[in-house]
């Protein structure tokens, strides 16, 4: 495995292990939307610049990466959701994850729009 490949398997690990770390301690923010951002722009945007990169790059990854990586990314969802008192079972892939984030450009939105949460007004 390339240097790059290795790199790639810790940043991997490391936002799944971090995501099953803020589930383990999660405690109902006062400030729902602050902390449901926290999780996207600390968790969710760097699974999808993993995805990104990787795919950008020509590199493969192999099915444990991918497999990790849409762990950690439904990981992250879910925590977004138990922001606003939602619990939800994502099984979202990072492939289409990631290209709703390139269709809005925001990764705000692309959270609201899998995961329906927070309903739209």
């Amino acid at each position: 495995m390339s240097a790059e490949g290795e790199d790639r398997d810790a940043r991997i690990e490391a936002l799944g292990d971090r995501a099953r770390e803020e589930r383990e301690r999660f405690d109902p923010p006062s400030d729902p939307d602050e902390r449901a951002l926290s999780y996207l722009r600390e968790g969710l945007w760097p699974v999808l610049a993993v995805y990104i990169e990787a795919r950008s790059s020509g590199e493969r990854l192999s099915r444990a990466e991918h497999a990790a990586l849409e762990d950690a990314l439904n990981e992250w969802l879910e925590l977004y959701a138990l922001c606003y008192g939602v619990g939800i079972d994502s099984e979202f892939s990072v492939r289409e994850t990631a290209e709703l984030f390139v269709e809005t450009h925001n990764i705000r939105d692309t959270a609201q729009l899998l995961t329906h949460v927070p309903a739209r007004r």
